[in-house]
C-alpha cells in the first residue's frame, strides 16, 4: 500500500523548469537561497586557517556553481515529447544527478580556497557530495512541496474562472470541407495526433483516422474560434468542454461523451486562458 501510494505521488506532473526564463528564475532563487544559507549559517566546520580568501566570497563560490551547471545544462536540448511528460520521479532524479556534479565540481575547486594538502583525496570528494546532498536535500523537501501545491493552488483557481467564463460560449455549427477530410466542426469534440495521422473524436462516439498532420488540420481550423490548441499532439472544441481542473502541470479537461481527461501542457496555459477569454 505505502508503495503504490508513493509511485502515485512520484508519477504526480511537474513542471519543467530548465529553459528559457525559468530556468533563470530557478538559478537565481538557487544562488541566493546557497549564498544566504552557506554564509549566515555556517552549516559545516569552518577551519579559517585554510581558507585562501574571506569566507564570503567562499560562499559567493560555491553558490555560484549550480548557476554555472544550470547554464551547461541548458546547452542540451530536452526533447519536448520528454518535457511535457515530465513528473516529480523525472524530476528528483535529474536534481538528484544535478546535486552528484555540484559536488564534484565543489570538490574540483577546492585547490582553488582551501590550503590542504589532502584536496585531492577520496575523503573530501565524500565530504563536498555529501554536503551538497545534505544542503539540496534540505532546500528539496522545501521547496518542491511549496511549488508544488503553489501550482496547484494557481491551476486550480483560473480553472475555476475558466468553467465559470465558458458557461457562456455558444456552439456556432458550420461544416468544414479540406481535402476527403468534411465534418460538422460543432459535431468535433477533439482532435489527437499521432505523427502524420490524426484521430478525429466526435460527440456521437463516432472516431475518424486521416493521414494529416495536426499542422494541417490546425491551419484550417484556425478561422473557428471554439477549435484551440491545448497540447502539441492535441485539438479541442472548447464548446464540449464540460470541466476544467488544475495541477502542477497545467490542466486537466473533461469533454462530453469522452472519459479520459484533455490535457493542457503548462507552455499552453496562457494562450489557452486568453482564448477563453476572448470568448
Amino acid at each position: 500500500m505505502i508503495t503504490k501510494k508513493l509511485a502515485n505521488i512520484l508519477a504526480q506532473e511537474y513542471p519543467y523548469y530548465y529553459r528559457g526564463k525559468t530556468l533563470w528564475a530557478v538559478s537565481g532563487i538557487l544562488f541566493l537561497m546557497s549564498l544566504f544559507f552557506n554564509y549566515l549559517f555556517e552549516p559545516f566546520h569552518v577551519y579559517t586557517p585554510e581558507h585562501k580568501m574571506d569566507y564570503f566570497y567562499i560562499s559567493l563560490l560555491h553558490s555560484l556553481t549550480p548557476v554555472f551547471l544550470l547554464f551547461v545544462f541548458s546547452l542540451f536540448k530536452i526533447p519536448n515529447t520528454i518535457t511535457e511528460q515530465w513528473n516529480l520521479k523525472k524530476e528528483l532524479f535529474l536534481v538528484t544527478l544535478f546535486l552528484l556534479f555540484i559536488g564534484m565540481t565543489q570538490f574540483l575547486m577546492r585547490d582553488m580556497v582551501y590550503n590542504n594538502p589532502n584536496n585531492w583525496s577520496w575523503q573530501y570528494l565524500f565530504e563536498e557530495i555529501r554536503n551538497t546532498f545534505l544542503v539540496g536535500g534540505l532546500f528539496l523537501l522545501i521547496l518542491i512541496p511549496l511549488n508544488f501545491n503553489r501550482l496547484y493552488a494557481r491551476n486550480t483557481k483560473n480553472a475555476l474562472a475558466i468553467n465559470a467564463k465558458r458557461n457562456n460560449l455558444i456552439a456556432s455549427p458550420t461544416t468544414i470541407k479540406i481535402d476527403d477530410l468534411s465534418f460538422n466542426v460543432n459535431h468535433l469534440l477533439f482532435v489527437k495526433s499521432d505523427g502524420n495521422y490524426v484521430e478525429l473524436f466526435f460527440i456521437d462516439g463516432n472516431k475518424s483516422l486521416k493521414r494529416k498532420t495536426i499542422k494541417d488540420l490546425e491551419l484550417a481550423l484556425q478561422q473557428y474560434p471554439s477549435i484551440i490548441k491545448t497540447h502539441r499532439s492535441y485539438l479541442v472544441n472548447t464548446n464540449h468542454i464540460v470541466n476544467i481542473s488544475g495541477n502542477a502541470q497545467g490542466y486537466k479537461l473533461e469533454l462530453k461523451n469522452y472519459a479520459e481527461k484533455i490535457p493542457v501542457s503548462r507552455n499552453m496555459i496562457a494562450p489557452f486562458n486568453k482564448k477563453i477569454k476572448s470568448q
